[in-house]
């Protein structure tokens, strides 16, 4: 069993880990970037080392640097978490080759599942259903105008490597497809430092449906259901939840036997993700995230898995702690990315000091969060800053929880996404479960918060009344974008948390 485990990222996602690696048994040692000397990851590592300059290639994403810590921590281990070096292949072999167990798939896995164009190939030939595209590597413009033909248009330029939504272009028709190209390619390149790209059918208003799977030492995959992650501002997911209200029983079923036999004919050890787009009752095969995903305490909810604990036991030779037979799902769960980012100004991230910070908190709300007051969210990294998770008896359930919550949530010092949370959660399609891909910039629903009218006025006297120091405790009133509904003001008194248990104690740190 693993005894030290080297957690190679920062934020939540570092503090989630070391929870349940804490609960294992396990020490967690740290490590961060001269930006992130003060960051509430710390308090959560047992020990922590710096590993360089704020810049990511130069810290987080410097491999020798990261095994350097691994060495001087004395450390068997080491979990990527997301982001990063999550899915880098390379860096899986050279912890192999350092003698350290990599929480996550092998290298060889990793690599299939990384490789778009290989990843579709490899799928297809397992009997999945894929999505309508050319699985090779386009050379320029107008070998990509000749296969578009074929497709039919609009199209979708992909990135072959990555993931995260990043590197893709629709082109709506052949004179898109010069600036699409050359777009693809620059984000990729960028991004992935690997320009190619490849051309597949743009399936309009599609759901994006993916699954969870496990699959242990001996190759047997087990899928813990599906989750819905329609919900997206370019690509990028903002809200979750599980089960999609799109599938019914048999559905369900079918999803989770696909994904489960795609994992297993790719080789693939570990937790994973299997990606697909859903529409008129059929879905077909969208990526692989060979990773945990951001989205995952959701199904942690419906299930009662920890899917950390997972992950360690089968990268320690063991496998699942549960069965396909014992799978039960429970209830409903729906996540809110808290995102430092302007939702009236395109989503555009928004760092700085957090200057004031209050979680909601009650029966079914969990938040995992890597600031606290006094915080600074740096501009060189995700701008993710939490996620609220809700668990209910079923959907409306859910949603109603979800809308307490987030009156519930205080942030100040930066932009976050929580108005647009609000606004999205009250909209009537979001309501009846009518989600589809693109549904924020088709409907507008982020440009709804320009319009607030008087609410503005509430809102500057209140952060005057902060400014002044007056107590929260006499600022409780109307929600400032939804009038009449209890604000987060009134939640003054209740405790502030430290999101995973994070201790109030630093850890000693080495340079």
């Amino acid at each position: 069993m693993i005894r030290r485990l080297l957690i190679a990222n920062r934020g939540e996602i570092a503090i989630r880990i070391a929870r349940t690696a804490r609960a294992m048994g396990i020490r967690s040692i740290g490590v961060f970037s001269e930006a992130d000397r003060g960051s509430l990851h710390l308090a959560s590592m047992d020990e922590a080392f710096e590993l360089g300059p704020a810049d990511p290639a130069e810290s987080y994403l410097h491999v020798d640097r990261i095994l350097d810590a691994a060495r001087r921590g004395a450390a068997d281990a080491v979990h990527p978490g997301y982001g990063f070096l999550a899915e880098d292949a390379r860096f899986a072999t050279r912890c192999e080759e350092a003698g350290l167990l990599f929480v996550g798939p092998p290298p060889r896995a990793m690599r299939l599942a990384g490789d778009k164009i290989a990843s579709r190939t490899a799928m297809a030939r397992a009997g999945v259903p894929v999505t309508a595209g050319e699985n090779r590597v386009l050379r320029d413009p107008d070998e990509a105008r000749e296969v578009a033909g074929r497709l039919g248009y609009p199209v979708l330029f992909k990135a072959t490597a990555g993931g995260g939504g990043i590197g893709m272009s629709r082109v709506d028709g052949p004179s898109g497809i010069e600036a699409g190209f050359e777009a693809a390619r620059s984000v990729a390149r960028t991004n992935f430092g690997n320009p190619d790209v490849f051309l597949e059918a743009y399936v309009e208003r599609a759901r994006h449906v993916e699954v969870q799977v496990l699959v242990g030492p001996r190759g047997k995959a087990v899928h813990l259901g599906e989750r819905e992650c329609s919900v997206q501002r370019r690509h990028q997911k903002l809200v979750e939840e599980t089960p999609s209200p799109a599938l019914g029983p048999r559905q369900r079923a079918a999803i989770g036997r696909t994904a489960a036999n795609g994992l297993e004919a790719l080789g693939y050890r570990g937790a994973g993700t299997v990606e697909f787009l859903y529409k008129d009752g059929r879905f077909t095969f969208n990526e692989v995230n060979a990773r945990l995903q951001v989205e995952h305490p959701i199904t942690e909810a419906v299930t009662g898995i920890d899917l950390v604990r997972q992950q360690i036991l089968i990268a320690s030779g063991e496998e699942p702690e549960v069965s396909q037979a014992e799978v039960r799902r429970t209830g409903h769960a729906l996540e809110c990315r808290i995102n430092a980012e302007d939702p009236l100004r395109n989503f555009l991230p928004s760092p700085g000091r957090v200057v004031a910070y209050r979680e909601p908190s009650g029966p079914g709300v969990r938040v995992d969060s890597g600031v606290a007051a006094g915080s600074v969210v740096p501009p060189m990294y995700d701008p993710l800053v939490a996620k609220l998770v809700v668990h209910g008896r079923n959907r409306l359930d859910s949603v109603r929880r979800m809308r307490l919550a987030l009156d519930g949530f205080v942030i100040r010092g930066v932009k976050t996404t929580i108005p647009f949370h609000v606004s999205l959660l009250r909209d009537p399609r979001f309501a009846k479960g009518t989600l589809w891909t693109t549904m924020v910039s088709d409907l507008r629903l982020a440009d709804r918060l320009r319009s607030r009218g008087p609410a503005e006025v509430r809102v500057a006297a209140i952060a005057a009344a902060l400014a002044e120091g007056q107590a929260l405790e006499t600022l409780a009133g109307a929600h400032p974008f939804v009038p009449g509904r209890p604000g987060p003001w009134a939640v003054a008194g209740r405790r502030e948390q430290l999101a995973g248990g994070a201790r109030a104690v630093p850890p000693r740190r080495r340079r």
